[in-house]
């Protein structure tokens, strides 16, 4: 029992290293294009229907996740604050909170599950009728023509799309919490301007990024390499969310770690409370 063990341990973890170099590999060809190619008129011809599809479609969701969460922050965080005084101070503390970390790793789960979905249930049905392959026979290689345009997408509209959720989150806040839960706006303003910096607004901005270049790798990759058939597109499809997820999580971890670590080297130490 034991040896069966370990013989099924050692499997898996060969077969996790063999996915994690098959994988290096299409990072590093797609960046290969992307570097070559990326200023090129055919590349933009290729990119411009896939920005369409990865930001203008999903402006209605983000829109909405961002909107709800600064005012469901709004009405949890009020009640805390008054019991020490501090519920002018909300603005400052809501708004960090959206632009530094909810409002990125929001935005970018929702696009790994609208715009992550789609792209390996795309790539995924091409590969299991045999599209990519008929791309390879013609001399056209599927990374540069298919991969290369939406990685392009998901990293430059992400950004976007964060901070238009971010706004969203921003006026969320505020109106819950000047209109129904009777917080002066003057002050609510002026804690935030102090509480808020440019720094904190590019944290969120810059990583989100990162984010984006996570969901267009790894949806890409699940759909070139899904199993055959409808049951092999569908795994690949749950797999891509999953894993694009776990990512986003990792990278923020990583980003906040050394985001705060440059502040405090640069800045030093400062609250929010003034």
């Amino acid at each position: 029992m034991t040896a069966g063990f370990v013989e099924q341990l050692g499997r898996n973890t060969n077969n996790a290293l063999a996915t994690l170099g098959d994988f290096a590999l299409f990072v590093a060809r797609t960046l290969r294009f992307v570097i070559a190619d990326g200023w090129r008129w055919k590349t933009f011809r290729l990119w411009l229907p896939q920005a369409y599809e990865v930001g203008t479609r999903s402006v209605p969701v983000v829109g909405i996740t961002g909107a709800f969460i600064g005012m469901v922050l709004s009405i949890e965080s009020i009640t805390q604050l008054k019991t020490v005084e501090q519920e002018n101070r909300i603005g400052s503390i809501i708004n960090v909170s959206v632009v530094k970390q909810i409002g990125p790793v929001l935005a970018a789960v929702m696009l790994a599950g609208r715009v992550g979905g789609a792209l390996t249930a795309e790539l995924g049905t091409m590969n299991v009728t045999e599209q990519l392959d008929a791309l390879r026979v013609m001399g056209t290689d599927p990374i540069r023509y298919l991969v290369a345009p939406r990685f392009l997408a998901c990293v430059l509209l992400t950004p976007i799309l964060t901070i238009y959720s971010d706004l969203l989150g921003v006026a969320g806040a505020w109106l819950v919490s000047t209109k129904f839960l009777e917080v002066p706006s003057g002050p609510y303003w002026a804690y935030s301007a102090q509480g808020v910096d440019t720094w904190q607004i590019m944290e969120g901005v810059v990583k989100s990024a990162f984010f984006g270049a996570a969901i267009g790798l790894i949806s890409c990759y699940k759909g070139f390499t899904c199993g055959a058939g409808a049951s092999g597109v569908g795994k690949a499809c749950t797999d891509s969310f999953v894993t694009s997820f776990i990512a986003i999580i990792v990278l923020n971890f990583m980003a906040a770690k050394l985001a705060k670590d440059w502040y405090l080297l640069f800045y030093g130490s400062r609250s929010i409370f003034g």
